[in-house]
Parts: C-alpha cells; sequence; structure tokens
C-alpha cells in the first residue's frame, strides 16, 4: 500500500485575492467593481439573466455610472463557440473587467473571455497548462450552484466540438480578482441541477482528499497546475466533507433551508480550494469522454463513478477512506480501519442516493459497446489520471466501467 507521504510538508493554494461568503453578500458587488472598472462585460445564461436577483445585481451596478454589457448565451459545458462569440461582439468594445454570474460554464466563461479578450488571442492557444502568457483582465466570479467551485479554481474546461472533447485552460491567470459566494442566489436552483452540482462537490472532496501527494520540485510548481494532496488542500477536504455530511441530504429533503443551503456551498468553496492545486482524479477523467457519449450533467456522471473509482483505490487508501469515516460521522476510530474505509464509501453513496444521483452507469445510457473507446479517451487526460492514488491502464477502467455499468458495490478489487 503506497504511504502517501508529503515529505516536503508542502502547502500550497492559489485563490482569489478576494473571498466573500455569506446570505447577501451580492450587495458588494457594486463596491468591488467600481474599484476596478467603469466599463464591465457580464457573462451568464438565459435562465439567470431574467431573474430578479440578475436584474437587480446589474441595475445596482448600473447606479454607480458603470456601463455594463450583457452576454447572456452561456451554454452548459462551454461550447468554445460560446467564446468566440463573445470574442466577435465585444472584441471591439471597452472592457475593463468581466464578471461571471451563473453555474460553473458562466465562471468558466467569464475566466476564458478575460483572458482572450486582453490578449487577443485564439482559445485554443491556451489549451493545456501555463500557457496564458500573462494576466487578463480581473474577473469576478458569484456561483449560483452549489458545487462546481470555478469560482475559484484556475482552470476552465472547454468542449471544443472540432476535437470532439473537453479540453482545460489551465493558468493561475485565470484565478479570479473576487469571487461572490452568496447562498440565498442557490434557492432558486432547479432540483436536478442542485443534485448534480451537489455530486460534483462531493467527488472534488474526496477525489483531492484520497489523490497523490507528489512532493513537487520548484521547477515543477511553477509548470504544474496540479501538484498534488498537500497540507493545505487537506484542511479544505476535510472541513468541506464534514459540512457535506449532513447538508446534501438537509438541501433535499427542504430547499428553501438557507443554512443548509449555506454549508452547502461553503462546502463547494473548500472543493474549490482543494482541488485547485490537488486536481480531480480517476472519476473526473473518465466521465468526461461518458459526458460526450451520454450528453448527461457533469455532476452526475462522476457521482455515478464515484462508487467504482473509490473501491478501485481503497487497497491504496485505507488510512485515508478510514479517516473520511470519522468526518462523515460513521465511524469513531474504534473499529479496524477497513471497516472505517468501507462505512465511509457507503456514506458517500449514501448522501448521493439522497439527493437523486445515479449510483451506476447504465441510468447515464452509457453502453458497454463503448467502454473501449472511453478507456482509450480518458488515458488521454492525463493531467487527471496522474493525480489518481492507484495506477490507471486501459484495462483497470474498462474493469471500473464494468462494475459500474452492473451497479456492483461489493467489495472489489481489480488486477
Amino acid at each position: 500500500m503506497s504511504t502517501n507521504t508529503n515529505e516536503l510538508g508542502l502547502g500550497i493554494l492559489r485563490q482569489p485575492r478576494l473571498v466573500l461568503f455569506g446570505p447577501g453578500q451580492r450587495h458588494q458587488l457594486p463596491h468591488i467593481v467600481k474599484d476596478i472598472a467603469t466599463s464591465l462585460l457580464v457573462t451568464t445564461d438565459a435562465r439567470m439573466a431574467t431573474t430578479p436577483e440578475f436584474i437587480e445585481i446589474i441595475a445596482a451596478i448600473e447606479a454607480e455610472g458603470i456601463t455594463v454589457s450583457i452576454y447572456a448565451e452561456a451554454e452548459p459545458d462551454l461550447p468554445r463557440e460560446n467564446i468566440l462569440t463573445v470574442v466577435e461582439r465585444f472584441g471591439d468594445t471597452r472592457i475593463d473587467a468581466v464578471l461571471g454570474i451563473g453555474g460553473g460554464s458562466c465562471l468558466d466563461l467569464a475566466k476564458v473571455t478575460a483572458i482572450v479578450l486582453h490578449h487577443k488571442a485564439e482559445v485554443r492557444d491556451y489549451y493545456g497548462e501555463f500557457l496564458v502568457p500573462g494576466p487578463g483582465l480581473p474577473v469576478i466570479t458569484v456561483p449560483t450552484t452549489g458545487g462546481t467551485g470555478a469560482e475559484v479554481t484556475c482552470i476552465a474546461v472547454v468542449f471544443d466540438k472540432d476535437r470532439g472533447m473537453k479540453v482545460g485552460v489551465a493558468s493561475p491567470y485565470l484565478e479570479a480578482y473576487a469571487a461572490v459566494i452568496d447562498p440565498e442566489l442557490t434557492l432558486s436552483c432547479p432540483p436536478g441541477l442542485t443534485a448534480a452540482t451537489g455530486a460534483d462537490a462531493l467527488s472534488h472532496l474526496v477525489e483531492s482528499f484520497t489523490d497523490r501527494a507528489k512532493n513537487p520540485t520548484p521547477d515543477e510548481l511553477k509548470s504544474r497546475l496540479y501538484v498534488g494532496k498537500n497540507v493545505l488542500t487537506d484542511i479544505y477536504a476535510r472541513n468541506g466533507l464534514g459540512l457535506l455530511a449532513s447538508s446534501l441530504e438537509a438541501v433535499a429533503a427542504n430547499p428553501s433551508d438557507l443554512q443548509a443551503r449555506s454549508d452547502t456551498m461553503l462546502a463547494a468553496y473548500n472543493a474549490g480550494m482543494a482541488i485547485n492545486t490537488a486536481g480531480t482524479a480517476a472519476a473526473h477523467a473518465i466521465q468526461s469522454p461518458i459526458g460526450n457519449l451520454t450528453h448527461t450533467p457533469h455532476g452526475f456522471g462522476v457521482g455515478a463513478l464515484l462508487p467504482y473509482v473509490m473501491r478501485f483505490n481503497l487497497p491504496e487508501r485505507v488510512e485515508v477512506f478510514a479517516e473520511m469515516g470519522r468526518i462523515l460521522g460513521v465511524a469513531d476510530g474504534t473499529e479496524p480501519q477497513l471497516e472505517q474505509a468501507h462505512r465511509a464509501i457507503e456514506r458517500v453513496e449514501e448522501i448521493l442516493a439522497a439527493i437523486g444521483a445515479p449510483l451506476n452507469l447504465r441510468e447515464l445510457g452509457l453502453d458497454p459497446k463503448d467502454f473501449e473507446y472511453v478507456a482509450d479517451q480518458a488515458m488521454l487526460a492525463t493531467r487527471l489520471t496522474a493525480n489518481n492514488p492507484r495506477e490507471l491502464t486501459k484495462e483497470a477502467i474498462i474493469g471500473i466501467l464494468q462494475k459500474g455499468y452492473d451497479a456492483d458495490r461489493s467489495w472489489w478489487e481489480l488486477p
């Protein structure tokens, strides 16, 4: 079993200059914008743009004498075409800052737009890690779902239809200037979206907490986004897991429970802080091609994979999963570590089931004939597979897919 030792005692975080969290904090936005801009571009989606909260935010910003341009056509999974349209529409407009408000795609669009507008570039120039040449326009992120963590991450995921896959733009220069996290904005979030983003947050916390510790060199710290599980990301992962232990089920039971919404959103922020340097792993690598094939929500895809990825990784992370059992309140430390670890995995599954997330791949519509394709594509996501605590091979991924398709949640090991 791997010891997963952080021999350097390293702690590393990347984070916005300012984070405001709490009910009603959206009312601070005019003051934040006024400090950095007289002309603002806002990226959002069609649903959010019609809400009273959005209309109120824009009116308050304009009341400060700030010129506001709005792009309200952001789509799920952020198609590259959205970015091209923004550049075409606003490329000749004076823009001092970009505000993204909405789900993860709206926030990722803001982060990428700020870079390509400032550098007058094509987003494809920046696919990969550390390829953005310098700072872009300042970005303010305002999440309206409790799950993606995109408000604090310095990566944006773009779907490039010509390549038939999602591609990451990863650079510290994508980090937001400010993140304003107001749980009141999630009260109108549809139940399905609440469940999908909640499953996403849970997967972020599980994967970042069980990731590899990489002990990076100074050169690797300057050239790699995901430099491994470390003492600071563990703080956020532990806190986020403790919050989600009860908050996700409470939100599912009563969507108007503001305290549960607040705890879920705080957990999602914690998850974003953890994955920003620890990274995600197998569940995310495997979900991407599944999502492309089945057109199912990202959060439901990673959630459906999580029970089987956790079982695959268990032999390498018994101690970490046991600690997770204690954090989730289902183990007291007196049982054998393996039993505590089993309880942690079962508790994660209970939470997923309670919020209505699928627990097998058949429900996503994945066809067994596509297992090899999914495995081949997942193996290309080396930025993610390198984080997984147990080595991934094509054969191992196919095994995970088969177990997930069969809903085999017995205790098993793949060869």
